[in-house]
């Protein structure tokens, strides 16, 4: 695959040297159904990193809960010696019960462990940026995270993590973990359709912090909107590259993830940086979100 022409710009995380594109990829569904277990194809799973790096791809999101630990794995087969400008960017705060279940993993010993077992699959020393997930079905919530956060700044401050971020996190947390320790990225739930955080990525601009959406394509399932579908026919695109150039659009601070095992998806995905919609387009866009259900975060 060629070398895409500029994948949405740039972003440097704050306080860093670590500058990615701003459209990356989201490894979760590198997994088997429900993020759980083996791939169906697992060269097929390697391809599509080995390209998304070939199309120059230097930001890629995951979690050793994934899999559990199948997704980690597989990166690193695909991909170790990792490229020098490769940001991996982790998730702590979940586990995966045999069940297929998603259960908190919030405790000193639990965030240590699964620090651990990202380094350990992954193949690396140190990891680039942790996000401590937090929140729950319902979205986030204002409880304290005073004590994961702490601990995971003691890791930060034994080497094993450079950068500390926030997934699921509401602006009073935020504000919370910036009294123990810099925050260099926040994950949350956004897209086209479901827009409760428009303010947090404005104040989070201002203060040059990058915003990952995560399941930028869901809120309905799936994303589905007239609006949306017309405008993606007027263009001559798919719907989903409209709602990925939408939020490219949305706010200079905002990175992208979308994940996918289809090759060809993924071209779509990363063409979808260089898709230009203009002013009257993103007003018609805009009306989706008054049109939508709120739904929760995963």
């Amino acid at each position: 695959m060629a070398v895409q022409d500029n994948l949405g710009g740039t972003f440097t995380f704050p306080g860093t040297s670590l500058t990615v594109h701003r459209m990356g990829y989201g490894a979760m569904q590198l997994a088997g159904p429900g993020v759980y277990g083996p791939p169906r194809d697992r060269t097929a799973a390697i391809a599509v990193l080995r390209e998304a790096i070939d199309a120059g791809v230097d930001h890629i999101d995951t979690s050793d809960f994934y899999g559990p630990h199948v997704t980690n794995q597989i990166i690193r087969e695909a991909l170790h010696p990792y490229p020098n400008n490769l940001v991996i960017v982790s998730k702590l705060g979940a586990c995966r019960g045999e069940d297929k279940s998603w259960n908190p993993a919030l405790s000193k010993e639990d965030l240590t462990a699964g620090l651990h077992d990202n380094l350990r699959n992954l193949g690396v020393d140190a990891m680039d940026i942790v996000n401590l997930r937090v929140g729950g079905l319902e979205g986030p919530t204002d409880r304290s995270i005073e004590a994961p956060l702490t601990a995971l700044a003691e890791l930060k401050q034994q080497g094993l993590i450079r950068h500390l971020g926030l997934s699921n996190v509401s602006p009073k947390q935020l504000a919370e973990a910036q009294r123990i320790t810099d925050i260099v990225c926040i994950q949350n739930f956004y897209n086209v359709a479901q827009r409760r955080d428009d303010v947090f990525i404005d104040d989070l601009a201002k203060q040059g912090i990058p915003y990952v959406p995560f399941f930028p394509l869901g809120g309905f399932s799936p994303l589905q909107s007239s609006h949306l579908d017309e405008v993606a026919a007027t263009l001559n695109v798919t719907p989903m590259q409209v709602a990925l150039a939408w939020l490219l659009h949305r706010s200079p601070n905002i990175l992208l993830i979308p994940g996918t095992s289809s090759s060809q998806h993924l071209r779509e995905n990363l063409q979808a940086a260089n898709l230009k919609l203009p002013a009257e387009i993103l007003t018609k866009l805009d009306q989706i979100a008054a049109q939508a259900a709120p739904q929760p975060a995963h």
